[in-house]
């Protein structure tokens, strides 16, 4: 018998081998993806990252004048800063919670719901389940029954 692994594999089927770590799995695909009108290789895109990094790493300088600067309205809230306006739930009031028996119809509501979604058992499988308890039941009972007898007697026999 002639084994198929021994055999090199053709040229045609030669595949990369996967890389392994995350890092190498981001520079493979960012080599296989065209780019925006140049040729770029791992070491620009190294490049690129480290740029990135320096200017998350360095200050943005202020406006020049009032009309550079961005409405405050677009621009995204800073850390520790608030948009000026509370949210919805802030916004309501807690004497608009609802009384005891409004809560107490919804729980209701909820409970009928719920109960819709259940899928409830035919009357054969409820009499087949009924049936399996009963037997387990009785099977548990006689079992704790002659252990007991046994162990009553035992002890009988070796004190009494």
């Amino acid at each position: 018998m002639v084994d198929d692994r021994d055999k090199e594999p053709s040229k045609g089927q030669e595949r990369p081998s996967r890389p392994v770590t995350a890092a190498a799995r981001r520079e493979r695909r960012a080599s296989a993806r065209p780019a925006a009108g140049k040729e770029s290789s791992a070491e620009d895109t190294k490049a690129a990252r480290a740029k990135s990094t320096e200017d998350k790493a360095k200050p943005k300088a202020k406006a020049k004048s009032d009309s550079d600067a961005k409405p405050a309205a677009k621009t995204a809230p800073k850390k520790g800063e608030h948009k000026g306006r509370p949210t919805p739930t802030q916004d309501k009031s807690k004497d608009s919670r609802p009384g005891l028996f409004a809560r107490l119809f919804r729980f209701l509501r909820e409970v009928v719901a719920e109960l819709r979604k259940v899928i409830w058992p035919t009357r054969k499988q409820m009499i087949t389940y009924t049936a399996v308890v009963l037997v387990f039941v009785a099977f548990m009972v006689a079992l704790i029954a002659g252990l007991d007898l046994a162990l009553a007697q035992g002890v009988t026999a070796l004190f009494g």
